[in-house]
């Protein structure tokens, strides 16, 4: 049987795994710390890559960063690190391994001083998804008023790989902002979901 759902172009012709990424996670809003630090660790990775070559690793990086545990990370040693490196199953960069060790710290600083990282990034869209309208990909912009913000505020917190076009990915895919184009069958669920208020 044929699968007729129309979804996001991008989404298209990239294997099952990224459909189903992008069927069951992209835009869904996150209320949840640890997930926070899971895709600031992967979108930062994925700079200068594709976010297929990141899917194929996630599993690979949720081995080698104890399980996206932002105390775990922070408290990872040169000699850690130096092991990362050798590790296949993960981005080999240095300086994308190094920033993931530096953004837990950060991250840690930000839940101590917000009391979570969640009620920090939200602020940045006003506590609730921002609802976008576009009718195709092409329409989908790269940034945003709100990305430049934030991405300005984690470099200055000391955080690293958070330029806005990453920061404006991590958006999409944590659904602060709901960029499914109108006619994806994810747009509305994701829209309803944004419209519920957070518990």
């Amino acid at each position: 049987m044929a699968n007729t759902k129309k979804r996001c172009k991008w989404a298209e012709g990239n294997g099952p795994s990224y459909e189903q990424y992008h069927d069951t996670e992209w835009g869904v809003p996150v209320w949840d710390d640890q997930v926070q630090f899971e895709f600031l660790i992967l979108e930062g990775a994925q700079a200068g890559l594709s976010w297929s070559t990141i899917l194929n690793k996630r599993e690979g990086y949720r081995k080698a960063f104890a399980n996206f545990d932002p105390v775990k990370v922070a408290r990872f040693t040169d000699k850690h690190i130096e092991k990362l490196l050798l590790d296949p199953s993960i981005v080999r960069n240095r300086l994308k391994v190094n920033s993931a060790v530096t953004n837990a710290k950060a991250f840690l600083a930000v839940q101590k001083e917000f009391g979570s990282f969640c009620d920090y990034i939200w602020g940045f869209v006003g506590g609730e998804p921002m609802q976008s309208k576009n009718k195709k990909d092409a329409d989908v912009p790269a940034t945003s008023a709100a990305s430049d913000a934030l991405a300005k505020d984690l470099k200055k917190r000391g955080f690293k790989f958070v330029g806005s076009t990453i920061i404006y990915a991590h958006m999409q895919a944590t659904g602060m902002v709901n960029d499914h184009v109108t006619h994806c069958f994810r747009y509305e669920p994701c829209r309803a979901l944004g419209a519920k208020k957070r518990r």
